[in-house]
Parts: C-alpha cells; structure tokens; sequence
C-alpha cells in the first residue's frame, strides 16, 4: 500500500473553507524561508534557447563549491528533489528499507511504489531526513547503516556544519540537496543528488536531457555563489525562529523541535490550533498521525508578525 502523500501548502482549500482572499493570507504551513534569494536579471538567451552544458557545468561548479563535495563524487541536477526521490528506490532490487519516522512522506511513498517493504529493523536500504522534517533532529555518521544509505539535506543548508555529504564517497550513499528550502524559490524546482559516479549515471539516464531549465541555471549559480547572503541569512533565520518560539510558549504551546526554516510545537488539540488560527487567515501544518503536533514557518514583516501575535 503506498503511504498518503501529505504536505504543507493547500492554502486554496484553506481559502475556500475559511474565506477571505488568497492574497490576504499569511501562509506558515511550509518550510520554505519566507525571504527569498533575490532573483538577479535573466538574459533572453536563457528563455529562448535550451539549457547548454556550460551553464549547466558553471552550476555545478558553484555546488560543488559550497557543499565542499567530496573529491570523486559527481552531482546532479534535477526539476526538484522529489524529482530525485521519486528514482531512488530503483538503484537497487526491491527489498526491505528503513525510513525512521515521522519524517517527509515521499521518500516512504516512492519506495512502496517500487515494491518495497518498510521495516523499523536491519535493512537492505535506509532514508534519514537530516536534519529530520518535522522533528528537526539531526544524524551523525553512526547512523549510516544500510548499503543504499539515502541522506535527504533538503534543509541542510541552515547548518551547513552539521552536513554529511562528505559520505556520498561512500558506495550506495546518495546525499540530496534541496534549493527551494533555503534560498526560498520552490517555484524555481531545483534539487541535487550527490553520489559517486556510477550512481549518478543511473540517475542521470532516468531523468533524460535538459532536467533543468536555463533560467534556473543563471538563478541558482548566483545564489548557490553567494556566501555573504547565506550567512546573513542563517542570523536572520535563527533570530525568527527564537522569535516565533517566545511567542507561541507564551500562548501556550510548547517546544517540540523543528529547524530555524520551522517550528515544531505541542499544543493540546493541534486541529483547534488550525482552525483558530486560520480564522484569522493564517494557514499552519498539522499531521495525520499526531493530534498535538502544530508545525509553524516563520513570518516575515512587521505586519506578518503582528497579525500572528494577536491571532495567538
């Protein structure tokens, strides 16, 4: 049986069932930074012409810089991390696989769709979300157990430090990495699978030519090239987050993990939450299998932030 997919986002069916307008709604149901990397200028070549290897190359180039990609891996680009996930589960035969949870569903999802079997035991595949989405734990090397090792760093970004791609050299290990999240493009689809060559062929044969297209190549190589706004990025981030942690333990909620991209929360009736809050057109994520877990992204403008503390 392949597990519900289920996300944030759904502000339409939030819109319709608590009225309002779109625009008016402040949407914290996702983890996706709310100050997006500033688009630069996108030359005419870049939407008339397909994507060439150069800018492809100038990408990766940038990638591999920042992610400190280990000497003998290669790396590649995809229409999103999902679009990865979706082909992971065919680099090996299908058998058992660990997916620690709870945790992001698609990666549970893709490989139910491939003839796999979740086990919580020893198995021939293991997926870790790193740092883990919702709970925001983190994994060390000891954690590495299986001999398909999916290491999916979709938020890693806010803790580069804590990164362990360094074990994509590692036979059967594939690292991900997301560009939505962090810079704040979901929009733009853009996610990369780090691993040694011969895993990236596979992948790279399924996915077929052009996967990303030329003005996401100019966008992402400014962005992934910019260090002093990733920095500054991660200070503002982690303020926010300690911001929307003060103001949520005062309306009674209480700390349950979660990254500086969201915050995870403990409420008495995680449903009531929702709804109180959407009342107020503000849109928050609550799970199938919890009735107290309340997930929250963070705010942005002074506006953003009063509205949520009188709504609390």
């Amino acid at each position: 049986m392949i597990p519900k997919r289920d996300h944030g986002g759904g502000l339409d069916a939030a819109v319709a069932q608590f009225g309002g307008v779109r625009a008016n709604w402040i949407d914290l149901s996702t983890g996706i930074n709310p100050v997006p990397y500033p688009v630069p200028a996108i030359s005419a070549d870049a939407w008339s012409a397909l994507p060439d290897q150069g800018a492809m190359e100038r990408m990766l180039i940038a990638a591999r810089r920042l992610w400190h990609v280990p000497e003998g891996c290669d790396i590649l680009a995809a229409n999103g991390a999902s679009a990865l996930i979706a082909q992971l589960p065919t680099l090996a035969p299908a058998a058992q696989v660990h997916i620690p949870s709870p945790t992001y569903n698609e990666h549970a999802a893709a490989f139910a769709t491939h003839g796999w079997q979740e086990t919580n035991g020893t198995a021939q595949a293991k997926v870790i979300v790193n740092p883990n989405n919702p709970t925001g734990d983190w994994y060390e090397s000891k954690d590495l157990t299986a001999r398909l090792m999916i290491i999916d760093e979709s938020f890693g970004d806010v803790a580069p430090e804590r990164s362990l791609v360094a074990h994509a050299a590692e036979p059967g290990t594939i690292v991900l990495k997301s560009f939505g999240k962090f810079w704040g493009l979901a929009g733009l689809r853009l996610g990369f699978a780090i691993a040694r060559p011969d895993t990236i062929d596979v992948l790279r044969a399924n996915l077929g030519p052009w996967p990303v297209s030329g003005p996401a190549l100019q966008i992402a190589t400014a962005a992934l090239s910019d260090a002093d706004w990733a920095n500054q990025t991660r200070v503002r981030l982690n303020s926010d987050a300690n911001r929307l942690d003060q103001m949520m333990t005062h309306a009674g909620a209480q700390c349950a993990g979660g990254t500086s991209l969201f915050r995870l929360y403990r409420v008495h009736n995680a449903q009531d939450w929702q709804n109180r809050l959407a009342s107020h057109h503000i849109w928050t994520r609550i799970f199938p299998y919890s009735d107290t877990l309340l997930r929250l992204g963070l705010p942005v403008g002074p506006d953003d932030w009063d509205r949520l503390g009188s709504a609390l």
